[in-house]
């Protein structure tokens, strides 16, 4: 009982502290947010492909964004740690929210929504989902899909090797979501764990005619 308490303190902590970073930076992009306990206190990792932007000049974002988070959520002492990623081009979040951003200064949903397939297909995705659904251009709500590759939709292989997100734009006409997914590599099958087994190597047979010759430069 203590166990599951702890789990789901842990969670809503977490979830309350996204939140939060999220409100704190809506114009960044990010990954996904880790806690880990220290014996120094809790330590918050934040991932993201621009932590220059996060860290700000001298680390005076971080910091403000620590005291904030001391006062907020009554930390002992709070570590604030940003980690940059090194193909952001295939995290399903980022991408989110770049086209999110996209939308929210005006840029056509059909236009964002090929330009963002290519490049994730460019960054070596296997396969792409992007749906954009909202008002889109006009009164009533559309839904605009974009695929491409191999993408699996259920089962062990979906939840292991898709990543997903969803982001919502806040444009004039109204709120207009996202939902990303990103395929990175092909499902591993029964047949390819199989190992082949190695033929032994064959010895060397003499031929008659071959052992006839040997015998009589011996005798010579």
């Amino acid at each position: 009982m203590l166990m599951k308490k702890f789990f789901v303190d842990y969670s809503v902590r977490k979830m309350r502290i996204e939140a939060f970073i999220k409100k704190y930076f809506p114009e960044e992009s990010y990954s996904k947010i880790e806690l880990e306990r220290t014996p120094l206190g809790i330590k918050i990792i934040i991932h993201t492909d621009r932590p220059g932007r996060i860290i700000g000049s001298g680390g005076r974002k971080i910091n403000e964004m620590t005291d904030r988070l001391k006062a907020e959520f009554k930390l002992e002492n709070p570590q604030v740690d940003v980690k940059s990623i090194n193909r952001p081009d295939l995290d399903a979040k980022i991408m989110a929210k770049k086209i999110t951003t996209a939308l929210e200064k005006g840029y056509n949903y059909k236009k964002i929504g090929n330009i963002m397939l290519k490049r994730i297909m460019d960054a070596g995705a296997v396969g792409v989902e992007i749906v954009i659904a909202g008002k889109l251009g006009g009164s009533k709500s559309r839904t605009g899909k974009f695929l491409q590759g191999y993408l699996k939709h259920c089962g062990q292989p979906a939840k292991e090797l898709v990543d997903s997100a969803f982001e919502e734009a806040q444009t004039k006409p109204g709120k207009i979501g996202v939902k990303v997914k990103i395929m990175k590599s092909v499902p591993i099958l029964a047949t390819d764990k199989v190992e082949t087994k190695k033929e032994k190597p064959k010895k060397h047979e003499t031929k008659p005619k071959e052992e006839a010759k040997e015998k009589e430069a011996t005798k010579e």
